[in-house]
């Protein structure tokens, strides 16, 4: 196995539970606003337009169609419009509501916080994302992971998006490292593992789901738990 001194992990959908604490968020904005008498008949409706247009949008603002500006602004009034809603009668705090409420949630990987506790013991732990600053920062907060990490590197900090390997090269000149010392653990097959192969460090692909991708990661686990085997 070769020797690692530092690890990067990316923070939502490896570590942060973004799924399950989306949800919670968006079922508790649908009672709230009633959303049912806008014309979104259930909350599965508006879960499911949310996850289309959420994603798409993701993938917009990761290959640089849209800006976080952008992305913030219109998503809602597109779910809305997906759901069957009346788009005009959005409430003007919502998607504040939604940001503030969903980064607040405290919802984890399972094993997440054993694996950091097991891997902060023999290396120097970080985080590269492409999520915003001010909900990222409240993420780890929130859940408890901020006190496991050294360096957080986001695409806003640095003008760059994964797989982008300008990210990478400014994390590693934070830390006076060179590639080989360096590996990436994330979920994303394009900003994670493509980005990390970009900028030359080895990967691990954290693939729960078990989703078959094009690319040939370094490793490749199915729970954090591995990482016990691996690191």
């Amino acid at each position: 196995m070769k020797t690692y001194q530092h690890l990067f992990f990316d923070l939502d959908h490896t570590l942060w539970d973004y799924d399950r604490n989306v949800a919670e968020s968006l079922s508790e904005l649908y009672q709230i606003y009633g959303l049912q008498d806008m014309g979104i008949p259930t909350f599965e409706r508006f879960f499911e337009a949310f996850h289309d247009i959420n994603f798409q949008l993701w993938d917009w603002y990761n290959v640089g169609k849209i800006d976080k500006h952008d992305l913030r602004k219109t998503r809602f009034p597109r779910i809305f419009a997906k759901a069957g809603g009346q788009v005009n009668a959005i409430p003007k705090e919502f998607e504040e509501d939604f940001m503030h409420r969903t980064s607040s949630k405290p919802h984890v990987f399972p094993y997440s916080k054993e694996i950091l506790t097991y891997l902060k013991e023999k290396y120097r732990i970080h985080i590269i994302t492409n999520g915003f600053n001010e909900s990222q920062s409240k993420k780890m907060q929130s859940s408890g992971l901020d006190v496991f990490f050294e360096l957080i590197v986001t695409s806003e900090t640095t003008g760059h998006k994964k797989p982008d390997p300008r990210i990478f090269h400014y994390a590693m000149k934070q830390l006076s490292t060179r590639s080989e010392n360096c590996l990436m653990i994330g979920d994303n097959p394009n900003s994670d593992i493509l980005g990390a192969q970009n900028a030359f460090i080895d990967q691990v692909f954290f693939n729960p789901d078990k989703k078959e991708i094009q690319l040939l990661p370094t490793y490749t686990i199915a729970h954090l738990r591995e990482l016990e085997d691996l690191l």
